[in-house]
């Protein structure tokens, strides 16, 4: 078994030097580049989200006294962004638009990457193509806000207006390649996108559009380890939404303070009535 897999992969190896094109390989190569920097740099992320104490109850009123709250108050800012309702209609609806409509197109992508006959179900999300007008639009107003009020503009670092800008440029290429004359080889795109999942790599169709979409997709997985779009995993563990507001009938203290405390008591205990 283990020489059969060995011959596959000799195969496979033999078939991508021999026959990809130079722009097939570079895309592919670029493609495990960036998925390993995502992966890796998420995963530290997480580690050190995981790890970070939190030594004091301060979830943000009103508050849930119960774990089945939290929860539920979870799934309203994951869902609806309800904080962010309360605090700013207008950046609201455009974050709204942005994210609602990302979702929808990530679940449109789904089907380029399914290996092989793609399943009926994804005949129901064909429509979920024209939400990247609403991506559009939510990204625009959100660059639109940083340029336009003041308070937000002087806060505003140059990756802030960078990473809205690649976000556009991706969504734009995407809606050319989808909605205008400059169709791709669907079919192509397909068996290149599967295939890298699959290791049977194939060639990539050699337009302008769809490498500047493919390429600005490569940055930002690359940089979603050290950018601010880490909210989306750092929201599962930010103290103001995830605690439970039982400071009253419940001691909060962190794993590694109680250790401290601890071995504190200890040392203090091997101390009374020695002269020091």
């Amino acid at each position: 078994m283990h020489e059969v897999f060995k011959k596959q992969a000799l195969l496979s190896t033999h078939y991508f030097i021999d026959y990809m094109t130079g722009f097939s390989i570079v895309f592919t190569l670029l493609f495990y580049t960036a998925l390993v920097i995502l992966v890796v740099g998420l995963v530290r992320k997480i580690r050190q989200y995981s790890l970070t104490p939190a030594p004091l109850k301060i979830p943000i009123a009103p508050t849930p006294l119960t774990k089945s709250g939290v929860v539920w108050r979870m799934i309203k800012e994951l869902t609806i962004f309800e904080s962010l309702f309360k605090s700013n209609k207008w950046v609201w609806l455009f974050g709204f638009l942005f994210h609602f409509g990302l979702l929808l197109v990530l679940i449109h992508h789904i089907r380029l990457f399914w290996p092989g006959e793609v399943p009926a179900i994804f005949l129901v999300a064909q429509p979920f193509k024209y939400a990247a007008f609403a991506m559009i639009i939510g990204l625009l107003g959100l660059l639109a806000r940083r340029f336009l009020v003041d308070r937000v503009r002087y806060i505003s670092a140059p990756s802030d207006y960078l990473l809205l800008v690649l976000l556009l440029v991706i969504g734009i290429s995407g809606a050319i390649m989808t909605f205008t004359s400059n169709h791709t080889d669907v079919l192509a795109v397909k068996e290149f996108a599967s295939g890298l999942l699959s290791f049977n790599w194939s060639n990539l169709p050699g337009e302008v559009h769809l490498a500047v979409h493919l390429l600005g997709v490569f940055i930002l997985m690359a940089i979603f380890p050290i950018s601010k779009l880490l909210h989306a995993p750092g929201i599962f563990f930010s103290p103001t939404i995830n605690q439970v507001d039982d400071a009253r009938k419940k001691r909060h203290i962190a794993p590694w303070a109680l250790a401290q405390e601890t071995n504190h008591e200890i040392k203090l205990s091997n101390t009374l009535g020695k002269d020091t």
